[in-house]
């Protein structure tokens, strides 16, 4: 993990999910922002499960985790645009936060915040973050 980010942003699950995992390279936003770069995926702790069942009717082709993790970071992307028009089908939002290079990375326990947040990460007992 040679670049670390600063900030991250808070998406519910299977959301989260859908970007670290490359399907979803926008995720819709009622404001915009000026934040480029890497960005931790916060997945909050909460499931949309109404969504996650549409979603497996629809979309067959996508092979959903029999669960999902939430309450922490669950991978990064690189946010490289905000826009107001998108061609993917994920676009339905006022503004769309547009994430290139995800990439799913193991459960890091931390509490989400609404916009952007530092993430406050426990060092673990060997002294790793």
């Amino acid at each position: 993990m040679a670049e670390r980010t600063g900030f991250a942003l808070s998406v519910q699950q299977p959301w989260a999910w859908l970007i670290v995992n490359g399907y979803k390279p926008v995720e819709n936003r009622d404001w915009p922002t000026k934040i480029r770069g890497l960005v931790g995926i916060h997945a909050g702790k909460k499931l949309d499960t109404l969504s996650l069942a549409q979603l497996k009717r629809d979309r067959p082709d996508i092979p959903f985790p029999a669960t999902f993790e939430t309450g922490g970071i669950v991978g990064r992307a690189r946010l490289v645009d905000c826009v107001r028009d998108h061609d993917s089908e994920w676009f339905v939002g006022e503004f769309g936060f547009v994430f290139t290079d995800a990439e799913p990375l193991p459960l890091i326990p931390c509490r989400g915040m609404l916009g952007f947040f530092r993430p406050q990460i426990a060092a673990s007992p060997d002294g790793a973050t």
